[in-house]
């Protein structure tokens, strides 16, 4: 998909460099930007964080988008969540979402970009934990087959070196549910859930997972889509950095027995 406005524009890039983005040695920070760059047509705030990027909408106030790449190294280091705690965002332009606004509403606080992909530096652990990063979850998809999803991001970062993920909020028709006590600070509850991931080297593929935010069992092997399925429900372009050629290839197919499987069929 390589029609779609970016409102993520180059200067702004450039700002969000200048303002501390993180480069990890050898790492090319033209192939960090652009690889976990996203296309974006709804209005967001563009929120640059020591591991990834939130897309965060200020009206719905969820992240639209959260993309980062994940090596092996990322998920074995010793900065655990154990005594991190969620954390309002003083970035956003409105009121920040607290942890408050969750409460007995019924649903998880639902990492983005999760804790466990950020065991390798004590402020990356941290800013997984900013409620920009976060959107309600049911907390048998939260605990669950999202977790499941998780886990095996992990094992394909360790076995192909480093991979490429965004994932997000799906949202269907104009009226959704909303939790929090305060009527002027409600968040948007997503109806599903999106997660695309690339792997680039001598065979790249990409491919896409869909999952309903209810309470039911989802079996991975059909939550698969493709890449450009995700792209069509969501209005948002990924890895558009890659040739053309590959990227029409690569999103267009959705096959998870192209992935290395190291949980065997689910």
């Amino acid at each position: 998909m390589k029609r779609l406005s970016l409102i993520i524009t180059a200067a702004t890039l450039l700002c969000l460099q200048s303002c501390g983005q993180r480069v990890e040695k050898n790492e090319s920070s033209d192939q960090q930007n652009s690889l976990t760059d996203v296309r974006i047509m709804q209005e967001v705030t563009p929120l640059q964080r020591y591991a990834y990027k939130a897309y965060y909408s200020e009206t719905l106030r969820i992240p639209l988008a959260v993309s980062w790449y994940l090596t092996g190294n990322h998920v074995t280091g010793s900065y655990k969540r154990k005594g991190v705690a969620f954390h309002p965002d003083n970035d956003v332009k409105g009121d920040p979402v607290t942890t408050f606004d969750y409460m007995q509403s019924g649903y998880s606080r639902g990492h983005m970009c999760p804790s466990g992909d950020n065991k390798w530096n004590q402020r990356a652990q941290d800013e997984s934990f900013l409620m920009t990063n976060i959107c309600p979850q049911t907390h048998t998809l939260n605990g669950g087959d999202w977790n499941d999803l998780e886990m095996l991001c992990r094992e394909w970062a360790k076995h192909y070196d480093r991979v490429y993920i965004v994932c997000g909020p799906i949202l269907r028709g104009d009226k959704h549910k909303t939790i929090g006590r305060v009527r002027a600070r409600r968040v948007t509850v997503p109806e599903a859930f999106y997660k695309v991931v690339l792997r680039t080297g001598k065979s790249p593929a990409a491919i896409g997972f869909i999952y309903e935010n209810d309470n039911n069992n989802q079996p991975m092997r059909q939550a698969v889509r493709s890449v450009d399925e995700i792209e069509r429900l969501t209005g948002i372009d990924f890895f558009s950095a890659l040739d053309d050629n590959t990227e029409n290839r690569i999103e267009a197919k959705a096959d998870l027995s192209d992935w290395y499987k190291p949980y065997g069929n689910r």
